[in-house]
């Protein structure tokens, strides 16, 4: 049985930080009924745009991994003859997940405050930029700003002079420590028989990115100046423009590498920080006599700790993560399968449920609302499917 069968999720977040731990749930068999407000995805196609071929549009809502094995209720939650549906939704749910502004889903009607009220074994995971307190707690931003609040934009790339980073880590990490706090919350709720509201800021889920440092300097000050390199590992650029990765930190490791690479005379240069950038230097033009898989292939072969630097490409059609199961291949009807990431974790005695991309916002309007005991087509007359207040 999947471990997170029988749970019932409502959620109303647009991003993947709150989108991602009710992908996990869904993904474990929970009942995930997500809140698709007309005027989001008007929002949402003006930043990205609107494929006017139906095909392409479906595939475009299909594949995201994070959606799948989702339910959409397309609904206004701010007009009126909304809000008996979603009242209806919320009583009986277990988790209410959002990812607006500090004061936004009050203003609405569906504050922490009202829901815990509606249902006090409610689970409320608010996923937000900078938390529900404190003095940017009513700023809007997305990922960077997060990493540049908690110090880490800084020093995410080595490199002197930071840089946007071209994947989205904070809103990774805010979207697996919601996961990690809204079960922590399911399993208190099992000892009190009462919810709880879980604040789980961006920003906050960033800060952990500098515990190795803390863990080794009192002034963060004192950290290596970024753009030094050290003995600890490098990326390095081969002869066929392909780039490998080293992290043969632990002086054993040290000593393979450099017995590998023909310069057994740099293992006791480890530590003697005068030596170091001589030691880049011809590192770097040594690595460009071969090419990037033979000296990964070398390497490899000495037992040292390197890895090419694949392509997102090359990653997703690699063996070992194929081997893993953490590719997938989502059936999508009239089309070829879409591709996926499966849970990035293995339960022994709890598989996941069947994949099943997203489909259509508003697609699964008609059974939600037959089963809560609504008429579509009143709701439909009276607005509620509209991007207007009312």
């Amino acid at each position: 049985m999947p471990a997170l069968d029988g749970l019932k999720i409502v959620d109303f977040s647009r991003f993947l930080p709150g989108a991602y731990p009710s992908w996990i749930a869904a993904d474990m068999g929970a009942e995930v009924v997500r809140i698709e407000h007309p005027r989001e995805i008007a929002k949402h196609e003006a930043m990205f745009g609107k494929d006017g071929d139906p095909a392409k549009a479906a595939r475009r809502r299909a594949r995201p991994s994070y959606h799948r094995n989702k339910r959409s209720l397309m609904i206004n939650p701010g007009h009126g003859a909304a809000r008996p549906v979603l009242e209806r939704l919320i009583a009986d749910a277990d988790v209410l997940i959002e990812d607006y502004r500090p004061g936004v889903m009050a203003g609405m009607g569906y504050g922490y405050e009202e829901m815990a009220a509606l249902n006090p074994r409610l689970i409320y995971l608010s996923v937000s930029f900078a938390g529900q307190d404190g003095p940017y707690a009513g700023r809007a931003g997305h990922d960077p700003l997060a990493l540049a609040l908690a110090g880490a934009l800084g020093r995410l790339n080595g490199l002197p002079v930071p840089s946007l980073p071209g994947l989205q880590v904070a809103d990774v990490l805010a979207g697996a420590h919601a996961s990690i706090a809204t079960l922590l919350a399911l399993a208190a709720r099992e000892r009190s028989g009462e919810g709880q509201h879980v604040d789980v800021a961006m920003s906050d889920a960033s800060l952990p990115l500098l515990l190795v440092g803390m863990g080794r300097e009192d002034d963060l000050g004192h950290l290596p100046p970024l753009g030094a390199w050290h003995p600890k590992g490098g990326v390095w650029r081969c002869a066929d423009g392909g780039y490998l990765c080293t992290t043969d930190m632990e002086p054993a490791y040290w000593r393979r590498f450099c017995e590998a690479v023909g310069r057994p005379d740099f293992a006791a240069l480890q530590h003697d920080v005068a030596a170091h950038s001589g030691i880049e230097a011809e590192l770097k033009t040594l690595f460009l006599t071969r090419s990037r898989d033979e000296w990964f292939a070398l390497l490899s072969g000495a037992e040292t700790q390197a890895m090419p630097v694949y392509s997102p490409e090359e990653a997703l059609a690699h063996p070992h993560n194929l081997a893993r199961g953490r590719v997938l291949q989502v059936p999508l009807e009239g089309q070829e399968p879409v591709r996926q990431l499966s849970l990035p974790f293995t339960l022994s005695a709890s598989a996941p449920v069947e994949p099943r991309a997203a489909g259509p916002a508003g697609a699964d309007n008609a059974a939600i609302l037959g089963e809560l005991g609504f008429d579509l087509a009143a709701l439909d007359a009276a607005g509620a499917f509209s991007g207007e207040r009312g």
